[in-house]
């Protein structure tokens, strides 16, 4: 089969089901745009797992969002996949014109500052921050206000700057737990801890852009790492006759220490 017999096929099967099934007809961009984040969550997911298989199929799963949300557009005479699909071309062309244009840049950074301006000027953006998704995951929409700084020159020259701004908001976050004192489980924090500690993970998302890693990935891989280790140190626990949650926190760590050895 083709790639254009599949998508014809897709395409068909979209309308099928809004037509045939009850929950498909029921569904509106509101109802059906939560599905469309899920899925690009765990496209996310798959792609970072390294599992080829379960990103192929997460793929196809958000593929076939765009083809609904397309469809719906096409009831309301708003557009179709047609119109959608040539609106992205189009714009991908308008915003490489290294690639289209004869325009010379040289470099990731001069593509990506260009990228900006053009986006900028299709936009008709007044202001630095313009249109930035409020509905962004918050280590997201950390990097992208980031970035639409850099692009008018607000940004450390270097590594150095972020770093060292890191371990200032790690100490100011010490002195403010060290003044309001240590919160019992479950109680509401101190409004100045929040501030510092929300100022120390925009500091930390910084230092991630900086050196060109995704922070939603990268905490995502990290989340992933601990639950492997955490599951497989209970288990070595077992294994030893110990019951994980009787232990104290030395010998967890201990088990811990052991789980990140054998999963390297």
């Amino acid at each position: 089969m083709s790639l254009e017999e599949a998508l014809l096929d897709l395409q068909e099967l979209t309308r099928r089901l809004r037509r045939d099934c009850p929950w498909d007809r029921e569904q509106t961009e509101k109802t059906i745009v939560s599905h469309t984040v899920e899925e690009a969550y765990e496209v996310a997911d798959a792609a970072v797992s390294g599992d080829d298989a379960e990103l192929r199929g997460e793929l196809g799963d958000l593929l076939f969002q765009t083809f609904f949300l397309s469809l719906l557009l096409e009831e309301r005479g708003q557009g179709d996949l047609e119109a959608v699909t040539r609106g992205v071309h189009e714009k991908l062309v308008r915003r490489h014109p290294h690639v289209f244009g004869g325009v010379d840049l040289s470099g990731a950074a001069a593509v990506r500052l260009r990228w900006e301006e053009i986006k900028s000027e299709d936009e008709g953006r007044e202001g630095i921050f313009h249109h930035v998704p409020g509905a962004l995951p918050a280590l997201l929409q950390a990097r992208k206000v980031q970035r639409r700084a850099a692009a008018v020159g607000y940004d450390w020259p270097d590594l150095a700057g972020p770093l060292a701004k890191l371990e200032e908001e790690l100490a100011e976050v010490e002195r403010a737990v060290a003044e309001v004192g240590f919160p019992q489980p479950e109680t509401e924090p101190d409004t100045r801890v929040v501030h510092e500690l929300g100022d120390l993970l925009f500091t930390a998302v910084n230092v991630a852009r900086r050196l060109n890693v995704d922070p939603e990935l990268a905490l995502r891989a990290a989340s992933r790492r601990f639950v492997e280790r955490v599951e497989l140190a209970s288990e070595l626990a077992a294994a030893d006759g110990a019951d994980w949650r009787s232990l104290d926190l030395e010998a967890q760590d201990a088990y811990y220490e052991q789980a990140k050895e054998e999963l390297g």
